[in-house]
């Protein structure tokens, strides 16, 4: 059970690096009902299977020939980062247009601290709670259960 008041018409940000779903709660906060508002998958392969080409070769300036390798590039890693930016967009744009009264949010810390980072002003202040926590794979009853407020008594 969570210390997150997740209110009625509250949004529920369910998400990890390749999934994101989004709720409203059209329950209150002890008796959670999730509904679906939007799901979006990333088809996200490993690096290896995405880059196959080798590294770069930088050559110094001017009268050396030194040369380094670049470091690989985590496309893998990458795609990540843009899906949490493309959540993060996703509750900005809610912000911004109403649609949105609070939202909590649920993911892994890496992919947590990815969306927090590109929340504007207005959606941070949106943000009622964030449990970090990777549900996104949890039948909606589990993620009910783990956001639903403990009953005072």
């Amino acid at each position: 059970m969570s210390a997150i008041a997740v209110h009625n018409g509250a949004w529920v940000l369910v998400g990890d690096g390749r999934r994101a779903l989004f709720f409203e709660n059209q329950g209150d906060a002890e008796i959670l009902d999730l509904r679906v508002i939007e799901t979006r998958v990333d088809d996200n392969p490993p690096t290896r299977a995405q880059g196959s080409d080798a590294p770069g070769r930088a050559f110094a300036s001017a009268g050396s020939h030194a040369r380094s390798s670049m470091g690989n590039v985590d496309w893998h890693e990458l795609e990540e980062e843009r899906f949490a930016r493309a959540m993060a967009d996703r509750i900005n744009a809610a912000a911004e247009s109403g649609a949105l009264k609070e939202i909590v949010i649920v993911a892994p810390p890496k992919t947590l601290g990815e969306i927090r980072k590109d929340l504007s002003v207005k959606a941070q202040g949106k943000v009622a709670g964030e449990l970090h926590k990777d549900l996104t794979k949890h039948p909606l009853p589990e993620i009910e259960k783990a956001l639903a407020l403990k009953p005072a008594g």
